[in-house]
């Protein structure tokens, strides 16, 4: 495959007043996580895969040993105000030239159903297992801020310090250059992990931003799960500070743990 392949697989859908929530796997996968939480707790239809190059060279493995390929896709969900199309998938593009490329591609597809404004999701690294329930904003107009500011949405000045990378960022500055009105949402995350609990923050704002009355089961089962992993590494990072005081001359303690899945 040589070219990005979108199939329609629904073509006379009726699709009111759309915003779009872009939900790809990036830091924590916090964003990916809420995203596919609201397709599968809101009505829904699959409207369009998208297949590209730029993705990773792999295939996945169902319970049926059956295969399929790496792909994205998006969904019309029924909501009270906006219908919501919904961006999903397994990967980001492997690189620069495919996140422009990929980026561009959604655009074109949103703005060929009629939205006009974009919300991208996130996860925003604080380096720290300590959870902090919080969610931070950046938007493309300084108009959107009043509103997500409501709903408890945090905008710090200069923040993210080293700026927004991948789609979550991209988007936005492409919607910009588009004149379409988008912001992005990050749930506070270590980096380390994925974090449902994270996504639990961030649902609750999607959910007072889009008047939804969605059941965060699911994800408070996952994030209760995970935190049982997260006591086990402070744990092992309280050990390795005490050890490190103890015979300083191995290391500092100070053990670098973004690799741990």
């Amino acid at each position: 495959m040589r070219e990005n392949r979108v199939i329609h697989l629904e073509k006379n859908v009726d699709i009111k007043d759309p915003i779009m929530i872009v939900g790809l796997p990036g830091v924590g996968h916090v964003g990916k996580l809420v995203a596919e939480h609201l397709v599968e707790e809101l009505t829904s239809i699959k409207l369009i895969e998208i297949y590209s190059p730029h993705f990773p060279p792999q295939i996945l493995v169902d319970e049926n040993s059956e295969i399929r390929m790496v792909n994205n896709e998006i969904y019309v969900c029924k909501a009270e105000k906006h219908d919501l199309l919904i961006l999903i998938g397994d990967h980001q593009s492997n690189t620069t030239n495919g996140h422009y490329e990929l980026c561009g591609l959604y655009l074109d597809l949103a703005e060929e159903m009629g939205v006009k404004t974009i919300y991208t999701l996130g996860g925003f690294p604080t380096g720290q297992l300590t959870h902090i329930d919080e969610v931070l904003g950046a938007v493309s107009r300084a108009e959107m801020k009043s509103r997500l500011e409501e709903i408890g949405v945090q905008f710090k000045p200069n923040e993210p310090g080293g700026g927004i990378v991948g789609a979550s960022g991209l988007m936005l500055g492409l919607c910009k250059l588009r004149g379409i009105d988008a912001a992005c949402l990050m749930g506070m995350t270590s980096g380390y992990i994925v974090d449902p609990k994270s996504a639990q923050s961030l649902l609750k704002v999607i959910c007072k931003l889009f008047d939804l009355d969605i059941d965060a089961g699911p994800l408070e089962e996952r994030a209760k799960e995970m935190e049982k992993i997260v006591a086990r590494l402070k744990e092992y990072e309280q050990q390795q500070q005490q050890q490190s005081q103890i015979m300083p001359e191995i290391g500092t303690g100070e053990e670098d743990l973004r690799y741990i899945g």
